[in-house]
């Protein structure tokens, strides 16, 4: 027993000389993992390139993550951010599809290594793209699914009822969304007016508020919280259904009441013909 403590004491503190060393050429301080998921965040949103007419595109479908990991300890400790809930693939998915692109084929790799090298993004982290070409679908394969009908039940949107097929949905308040420098950074496809800030309903629903997605794999419609301020509920049978932001959102069924902070919206699923 003294000699496994004494051989755990010794691993530890040759992980803190390598991170005091690795810290010293990098000239800062070690990143916590959440810390380091964030900046793989931002790092991988730099690579987001504009369209054309107000669209956003991320160019790659495949992401190579690499971490600094040298003890069994260090890697356990990112693994349960990395690969715990939301997983980090999640939360790439989520934060390029927030700025504005159309995410369905992303595939991301987790590696270790004891010690990074030369070229790396980062000292604990490196990330390697790649864009592979996927075999041609055959017309039968639709990415869009058969179809949603949202009808607006309660505030004011720019149509009462909207049939949308799409593989991706976006909700929320006002039809183009702009930033400070007035770049459009998203474009509603249900949106609630904004001409009226005493319309307590419409207020409550966030500009990017959430989207509905087509997942091919279970052939159904998933509405996400975009990280809005008041929240995304689906309402199924007299039960609320919390829709968590970064998480792989709800499935939704004809029937279900879709609840934007304070606005409503009634889904119905198109079935094939």
């Amino acid at each position: 027993m003294d000699l496994l403590r004494k051989a755990q004491h010794l691993e530890t503190r040759i992980s803190k000389a390598f991170d005091r060393a690795a810290h010293r050429v990098a000239g800062s301080e070690p990143l916590q993992p959440l810390e380091i998921a964030h900046r793989i965040l931002d790092v991988v949103q730099s690579h987001v390139e504009p369209a054309g007419r107000g669209r956003r595109s991320f160019p790659f479908n495949r992401l190579r993550v690499t971490l600094a990991a040298i003890t069994r300890h260090d890697r356990a400790r990112l693994d349960a951010v990395l690969k715990g809930e939301p997983s980090l693939r999640d939360r790439i998915v989520q934060r390029l599809r927030t700025s504005g692109c159309d995410i369905t084929d992303l595939m991301i790799t987790i590696a270790y290594a004891a010690t990074h090298t030369e070229g790396w993004t980062h000292p604990q982290f490196h990330l390697e793209f790649d864009r592979v070409t996927q075999p041609a679908r055959s017309a039968a394969a639709d990415v869009h699914g058969p179809g949603v009908e949202l009808a607006v039940t309660r505030g004011i949107a720019e149509k009462r009822h909207y049939s949308l097929q799409s593989s991706r949905i976006d909700l929320g308040r006002r039809a183009e969304v702009r930033n400070s420098r007035h770049r459009l950074i998203r474009t509603n496809h249900v949106a609630f007016v904004d001409d009226d800030q005493r319309n307590a309903t419409n207020q409550s629903v966030s500009r990017c508020h959430a989207h509905i997605t087509y997942d091919r794999a279970t052939a159904s419609y998933r509405v996400h919280d975009d990280g809005s301020a008041h929240g995304t509920i689906v309402v199924r049978g007299g039960r609320s259904i919390d829709v968590s932001s970064g998480s792989r959102g709800v499935r939704l069924m004809s029937g279900d009441e879709l609840v934007l902070g304070e606005a409503r919206l009634r889904v119905k699923i198109r079935v094939d013909s």
